[in-house]
């Protein structure tokens, strides 16, 4: 008897921590970006109060992010030279160039397909926001009741924002920044719960020992 009770209980551990491994809360959103000395740096303003000044670089990620520390970056190069290159300067405007990056199948709505990447330069007046280079170059846009930007290029066709649960992926292609270190909360099971298990089949094999010694 009390081996089956340790037995039973080592199994709930070791199944609640893959329960907790196997799902995350996330949203699914736009996330924006600006382009900082080669590196994206999460944008501190939205894309409607963001002024970029010519040259500049900025980049949107369609993905499912528990938040902005996790966030899913713009893939690939993302250099101006490149993007702006058949985008010559001109007096009374300025340029900016912009990464749209759909996400992968596993981010998108039920029902829909992420179209391809793509970069574009957006020529505006100097004075213009973010959200009015996307205006100029990637119509339709649409955002929500709370200005949230919901759809690029009018994808996603439906949702915004929404809170999903999703699976981590076992096999990231997407490698961490050098800079980002992980932490015991960044998956595998945790310290508490290797301790825990570890007592558990400690004592399960002293009761064994114990019964049999009985017998």
């Amino acid at each position: 008897m009390i081996r089956r009770a340790l037995l039973l209980l080592l199994a709930s551990l070791l199944l609640c921590a893959g329960a907790g491994q196997a799902q995350a809360a996330g949203y699914r959103y736009w996330s924006f970006w600006e382009r900082d000395a080669g590196h994206w740096v999460y944008a501190t303003q939205g894309p409607s109060l963001a002024r970029p000044p010519d040259g500049d670089v900025q980049g949107f990620r369609f993905a499912v992010s528990e938040d902005s520390a996790n966030a899913a970056r713009p893939r690939g190069k993302a250099d101006f030279a490149t993007i702006c290159a058949k985008t010559p300067a001109r007096d009374g405007s300025k340029r900016v160039a912009l990464v749209l990056d759909f996400g992968t199948p596993s981010d998108a709505p039920e029902g829909e397909t992420p179209p391809a990447a793509r970069t574009v330069c957006a020529r505006i007046s100097p004075d213009a926001t973010t959200a009015e280079a996307l205006a100029a170059v990637a119509k339709p846009l649409r955002y929500d009741t709370n200005a949230l930007l919901c759809a690029i290029s009018g994808y996603p066709e439906q949702g915004c924002g929404e809170q999903v649960r999703q699976r981590q992926k076992e096999n990231q292609k997407e490698p961490k920044p050098a800079a980002e270190k992980r932490n015991p909360s960044d998956g595998g099971p945790s310290l508490g719960l290797v301790a825990g298990v570890a007592v558990v089949v400690l004592l399960g094999g002293a009761a064994i020992w114990q019964v049999r010694r009985r017998g």
